[in-house]
Order: structure tokens, then sequence, then C-alpha cells
């Protein structure tokens, strides 16, 4: 198999996967939505937050790759909600939406032949847009633990 067309799949896989931590479907699952807001003894973020880091950081990650007029938001003030709490019962699956939408677009760019996993990204200083799919990776892994250890401190984890 073509090493590239290789390398193609298996970010995809680890992207929408989970290789060596729980799924994001499974963390963002039947969260009720009154411990969406809480910040359980010892933690410093709630499950909003976490989840609300995880799309915006996600998010920032890809759009820096593929849109030269991308600005990021304030680090890192820009990437944590102020607020422990979501404004309302809609916002933890629509943030779990705009996270799944930024992953499969985000996918289709690294499964396209034309993609070059490799050039530097132009308004960068040295990311390539697979720098930046793994760098997605890492941030997501550590972030979805970190989700799910909230979760089990607030009894809501099977």
């Amino acid at each position: 198999m073509d090493p590239i067309k290789s390398l193609r799949q298996h970010l995809t896989k680890v992207l929408e996967g989970s290789e060596a931590h729980a799924e994001f479907d499974a963390a963002v699952k039947d969260m009720p939505f009154d411990l969406q807001g809480r910040i359980p003894n010892g933690a410093e973020h709630s499950p909003w937050q976490e989840l609300e880091h995880l799309r915006i950081a996600q998010w920032d990650i890809f759009e820096f790759a593929i849109d030269p007029e991308h600005k990021s938001p304030e680090f890192p003030s820009g990437y944590w909600p102020a607020n422990p709490a979501p404004p309302d019962e809609k916002s933890w699956h629509k943030s779990a939406e705009a996270f799944r939408a930024d992953l499969k677009r985000f996918s289709r760019v690294l499964a396209d032949d034309s993609t070059d996993l490799f050039a530097e990204v132009p308004h960068g200083d040295g990311q390539t847009i697979l720098r930046q799919a793994l760098t997605a990776v890492d941030h997501n892994a550590y972030h979805l633990g970190q989700l799910v250890l909230l979760r089990r401190l607030l009894g809501a984890w099977k």
C-alpha cells in the first residue's frame, strides 16, 4: 500500500476513533444537565468547560491549518468558557455536534489526495497539516481523559 495513503487512513482513524482512550461520543453521552456545570473538589474545570475547550481548541487547530485568514482566540481565556455551567440544556448537544462536524471536515481534508500533509502551512511558522492533525489527536485524547475523570468524580460515568 502507498505509505501516504496509509498515513492518511491512520490519521483519520486516530482522530475519529478511540485507539487508546474513550471515544468522544461515549465521553459526552447522557451527561446529566445538573452536573455539566459542576466542578468536583480538586478539579479546575467543569465537564461543560472541558467540552467547550475541546471544541474550541480543535476548531482553532484545524482552522489555522486551512484558512490563512483565521484568527485564533486570545490565549488562554479564549479557549475556556468563563462560566462553569452551560447557558441552557441544549448547549451540551450543540457543542458536541460542532466538535463532530469540525472533526469530519478536517478528516475529509486529510483524506483528500490533493492535500500535501508535509507542506508547511503558508501563514504559519513551520506547522504542517500533519503536525496540526497530530496536535489535535494529542490534545483531544488528553482532554477526553479529563472529561471522563470529571464524570467519574461526579458519579456520571459507567
